[in-house]
């Protein structure tokens, strides 16, 4: 079953139209469910996610001084603290495992893929507002939510079933949550109550589907190590 994270993000998941499908169903996501994805392209993949994350948590950080009212800030600033205390912790945990070491990460060079995405995310927050910020975040966020919940009640005996099981887990399904409600408040507080009918509607749909296009090109880049 494909969880609900609120009407904003539904309506924006829906706006991508097939591009939304292309990122949550990749091959790259599916060799993960069946097992199938090479190690070599997982560890890769886990390196250039580190680095993604620490500016995942820049753009986080951003929109708490772009937020409006104590409690955007509040879930935001709660938004970084889980990507830095557990995401971030999770990467290097399984990286050192594998032998790759905290300065082999520090050393990595960040793929052409890796600088579009998280560098586009960080324009979005400093050259827009905070609505425009919270579209190019969406993606990611509810994203991994969905495919966590996918694969956990669709994989078998997988070697990521550990990966799997983080982006399935309460607490993850329940961080999910609270940006659903900070995006919908967000949106409300902004646009009002008939969002769909704002001029700036249809922007903030081609920005989501902007960052969601960027997530497919992200799993290109992990298969291709």
């Amino acid at each position: 079953m494909i969880p609900t994270y609120g009407e904003t993000f539904g309506k924006w998941r829906a706006a991508a139209g097939e591009t939304w499908p292309a990122y949550t169903h990749h091959a790259f996501v599916e060799g993960l469910r069946d097992g199938t994805l090479p190690r070599a392209a997982f560890l890769h993949y886990l390196v250039q996610d580190y680095i993604f994350l620490i500016h995942f948590s820049r753009a986080w950080a951003l929109a708490v001084t772009k937020a409006e009212t104590i409690e955007e800030m509040r879930l935001c600033a709660a938004t970084v603290n889980a990507l830095i205390d557990d995401e971030i912790t999770l990467h290097i945990g399984i990286c050192t495992e594998a032998g790759i070491s905290l300065d082999d990460l520090a050393k990595a060079e960040e793929r052409t893929e890796n600088l579009a995405y998280t560098r586009y995310v960080l324009d979005a927050g400093h050259s827009g507002d905070f609505l425009d910020l919270l579209a190019a975040l969406a993606p990611c966020v509810m994203g991994y939510g969905e495919i966590g919940a996918r694969l956990a009640a669709e994989a078998g005996e997988t070697p990521y079933a550990d990966w799997i099981a983080t982006y399935a887990g309460k607490d993850y399904q329940s961080a999910c949550q609270a940006v659903a409600g900070l995006l919908d408040g967000a949106v409300a507080r902004r646009l009002g109550n008939d969002p769909e009918t704002n001029p700036r509607w249809d922007a903030l749909c081609k920005r989501f589907r902007t960052a969601t296009q960027l997530e497919v090109g992200f799993w290109d880049m992990g298969l291709r190590p």
